[in-house]
């Protein structure tokens, strides 16, 4: 690849010489802007728990085709005309505007509820992953999110405004080879992703079997229980003979004391390297850092608590800050931060959550949540096992995140011109 190549001035910048500019109105089929039903067109009591799926935010914003709404032949029939197709884009229209998911020959037949936009690309002048991709540029992001209108309810700009949206556009196959740069590494950061879900539930598996189903191998190599272990009561119920019944507060460590929260001024004024962690996810980087190493942060308040029976939990590592929405928790007395996520990925934490209207679970309580302590050699060979898992998890992420980086480096790029395969030198 090379930067070498001759360019135009256009509205949009420069773009290679032989490239065009055209509008996105040009490049869909006729009938190819679908914008979801009216809300009277599909009421609450017409969706069903099965049959033809609808489509919503969720599987634009992140790609899920899970799905919680149906409705029957008889309304399938009458919109009809918002069936989604394989090679459409579907698009998020409202709060969380502008993510994109393309339907595949995999996905359902269904329709696009009204948070939903479909676009069906004319394939014959531009392939539905590179318009994907164009919408995934910060610059194709930016067309549609500052078209949007509202105060409070952030929505998509109408139709006449969004058909307007200009793009450079690259020859078929140039643009068959800008999606075979980008979608190797999104197929490879994809494939790590589930790589890393695989261990994760292996992890589960194996603490479940070992410390609530008590089947850890015994001196001879056999599962405990089921082999004839000895059991004795507790205020737990059975467990095995040594163990103890204690409670979470043995076993962590806890840092809240030490997070530093930042106002979202002075974030801004510290980004830098370092992620700043929230409740959910990453917020932002900073300069600055106060944690270093291997933590587990469990989600405290109502935001982040969407399941009731079991804690959301982050495994993070490295430099790091975190705002106040999250406990920051390390294994201790034996316990690995490893053991720690695993416990309360299994563990229903429900009795432990207070508040009707914004539900927290606060440091007492998640202290006080029961847990059965083994003996230290169990515990010992079980972080053995644990750390290998792990040490992997962490290693494949990393990765992604460097995939990621790659990416999103090239992307602009490539979709701009100012990167181009060699053999499209002017």
């Amino acid at each position: 690849m090379t930067s070498k190549t001759n360019y135009k001035q256009t509205e949009i910048g420069e773009i290679p010489q032989t490239w065009e500019l055209v509008e996105l109105r040009d490049v869909l089929s006729e009938k190819g802007y679908i914008r979801g039903p009216f809300g009277s067109a599909l009421r609450r009591p017409e969706l069903k728990s099965e049959g033809i799926p609808v489509y919503e935010q969720q599987h634009a914003i992140y790609g899920v085709r899970d799905f919680r709404y149906y409705i029957d032949e008889e309304k399938f029939e009458e919109l009809k005309r918002f069936q989604v197709k394989v090679n459409d884009l579907i698009i998020s229209c409202s709060g969380t505007l502008g993510k994109v998911s393309i339907i595949t020959d995999e996905d359902p037949k269904g329709i696009i509820s009204q948070a939903l936009l479909a676009l069906r690309p004319d394939t014959e002048k531009i392939l539905p992953d590179y318009l994907k991709y164009f919408f995934t540029s910060r610059y194709g992001f930016t067309s549609i999110t500052s078209r949007s209108t509202g105060s409070v309810q952030v929505n998509i700009a109408n139709r006449q405004i969004i058909e307007l949206i200009k793009l450079a556009l690259p020859s078929i196959h140039e643009q068959q080879i800008i999606i075979l740069i980008l979608s190797s590494l999104d197929d490879k950061i994809e494939l790590n992703r589930k790589m890393n879900n695989t261990l994760e539930e292996i992890g589960k598996a194996l603490f479940k079997q070992w410390f609530v189903d008590f089947e850890f191998p015994d001196e001879n190599g056999r599962p405990y229980k089921s082999s004839g272990g000895k059991m004795v009561n507790s205020e737990l119920g059975e467990i095995p003979e040594g163990w103890e019944a204690g409670h979470f507060g043995n076993v962590v460590e806890n840092f809240d004391s030490k997070r530093i929260p930042l106002s979202n001024r002075e974030r801004e004024k510290r980004k830098g390297d370092f992620r700043y962690y929230g409740a959910t996810g990453v917020m932002d980087h900073v300069n600055d850092f106060i944690f270093d190493g291997i933590y587990l942060l469990v989600g405290e308040d109502g935001t982040v608590i969407t399941n009731k029976e079991t804690a959301v939990t982050q495994y993070v590592w490295g430099k790091f800050w975190v705002n106040n929405h999250a406990h920051v928790l390390k294994g201790k007395n034996g316990f690995s931060t490893e053991v720690l996520k695993l416990f309360l990925e299994v563990t229903n934490i429900a009795p432990y959550i207070t508040g009707a209207v914004q539900p927290k679970l606060n440091q007492n309580n998640l202290n006080s949540i029961p847990v059965v302590l083994p003996k230290k050699e169990i515990l010992a060979e079980f972080s053995g096992l644990i750390d290998l898992l792990f040490s992997k998890y962490r290693q494949t992420h990393d990765e992604i995140e460097r995939l990621t980086s790659i990416r999103d480096s090239l992307l602009p790029r490539l979709m701009s011109g100012k990167l181009r395969v060699r053999d499209y030198e002017n």
